[in-house]
């Protein structure tokens, strides 16, 4: 478990590395996470021994949420002053999000139906 863990962290970390070395637009774990599916794609052993690890972490994900709620409860008496902006703020990307998806799936079905994939 312990080389499994060392072997993610190690690619965040290596991702994390390439993107401030290169200035890269794309956060550091992504990156890491590609280098991670690239390593699994060349080697599937790969994968099988980081399963156990990886199942473990994501069993106890909801401990990454502490910190969160943790920092809404010290705020709380600001976001009880904005709440209108918030739930504003949420609601018009929420509904800008959903018209860009859809525009981009009626797009991109026009351009199948175009090369006469759809």
């Amino acid at each position: 478990m312990l080389n499994a863990l060392t072997a993610l962290l190690l690619f965040q970390l290596a991702g994390e590395a390439g993107s401030q070395l290169f200035a890269l637009p794309i956060p550091g774990p992504v990156i890491g996470m590609a280098l991670l599916f690239a390593a699994m794609s060349l080697r599937p052993s790969f994968g099988g021994a980081l399963r156990d690890t990886a199942t473990g972490l994501l069993q106890h994900l909801s401990l990454l949420f502490v910190p969160a709620g943790v920092g809404v409860m010290l705020h709380a008496k600001r976001i009880a002053g904005e709440w209108m902006a918030i739930l504003a703020a949420l609601l018009l990307s929420t509904v800008v999000a959903i018209a860009v998806t859809g525009l981009v799936i009626k797009l991109c079905a026009r351009w199948l139906h175009g090369r006469g994939q759809a």
